[in-house]
């Protein structure tokens, strides 16, 4: 079968297409035969050779760890992730077979397809763990940070519906344009240097972000808010003072702080969001897909900021 290899640490170059064996199942393990397989922001980053101390990925290896296909005549989604030294290490997504433990395996409901699916593995949890720990309010401005991003566009769906005034901030016109079509209140382009005075006093923030762009939306956030950190895409999580956050009486969450999500608790939280997708509750926007053999450029794209939403790989 064919599978992306990374051989060594390094730039989006360092994917490379490889003839491999068709993996072999084991006891309780099943083999996907994949249609689409999920590319997450984290693989850009283990693919350059960070993130060693919580991640212990090694080259070589194949990357990702979410993928959706056929599976004995059904349609299934699942996580192929290892655990190594009690570390999960998200490696095994980029092929075109998978083996996975049958617990993995979650059925497609018929009202979504492989790809829409396995773009909810993983953005689904966060999902729902995310809007555990902003607890918005009707009537609350909440905004949220690369709004555009595969997350952002399901946490702009559901606090819109959840009557919540979204303030979606994303670069760039066709992001932000994207982000008014999913029911943003306002919609700012954090490519201005000035972007915070056009949005004013927020009751919480939702970065997904990082780096400056988190630190400049922590300003704006009011006293006795909310300030929630989970994203990198600037190339660190934004760490607002602390002494601040106490002064101003700002709950600061970070990535780490959320609820580890064990087997049973994650898989609770992506069939759930799988069911409420298909039931038109919200949608994730795909907006980009690469043939497996072009892995390379999927992470040239998400490098250079380009892409929508969501970005697969298909066989």
């Amino acid at each position: 079968m064919r599978a992306v290899l990374v051989e060594e640490f390094g730039g989006p170059e360092v994917l490379r297409p490889v003839d491999v064996p068709d993996p072999e199942p084991g006891p309780g393990e099943a083999v996907i035969a994949a249609s689409a397989s999920d590319v997450m922001f984290l693989d850009t980053l283990l693919r350059s050779g960070w993130g060693e101390g919580f991640f212990p990925v090694r080259p070589p290896y194949v990357p990702g760890s979410g993928v959706a296909g056929t599976c004995a005549g059904r349609r299934v989604v699942a996580d192929t992730k290892q655990v190594v030294s009690g570390s999960e290490i998200p490696v095994g997504g980029y092929a075109e077979r998978a083996v996975v433990p049958e617990s993995e395996l979650i059925p497609i409901p018929d009202g979504l397809t492989d790809q829409q699916a396995v773009s909810l593995l993983h953005d689904g949890p966060t999902l729902q763990s995310l809007l555990d720990a902003v607890a918005p309010s009707p009537g609350e401005r909440v905004l949220v940070l690369a709004a555009a991003g595969g997350a952002g566009v399901l946490l702009v769906q559901e606090l819109t519906r959840r009557g919540v005034h979204v303030v979606g901030a994303a670069r760039g016109s066709v992001k932000t344009e994207l982000v008014r079509s999913l029911g943003a209140a306002e919609v700012v382009d954090y490519g201005s240097p000035s972007w915070t005075s056009h949005v004013g006093s927020v009751d919480a923030v939702l970065d997904g972000a990082g780096s400056a762009l988190g630190r400049a939306a922590f300003a704006i956030v009011a006293d006795g808010g909310r300030f929630v950190s989970y994203g990198t895409a600037g190339g660190e999580f934004a760490s607002p003072d602390p002494d601040e956050a106490a002064r101003r009486r700002i709950a600061v969450t970070g990535l780490t702080d959320l609820p580890r999500l064990d087997r049973a608790a994650r898989r609770a939280h992506v069939e759930r969001t799988l069911v409420e997708a298909a039931e038109g509750r919200y949608r994730p926007v795909i907006g980009q897909t690469f043939p497996l053999e072009k892995a390379s450029d999927a992470h040239a794209a998400i490098a250079a900021r380009d892409a929508v939403g969501k970005t697969l790989l298909v066989p």
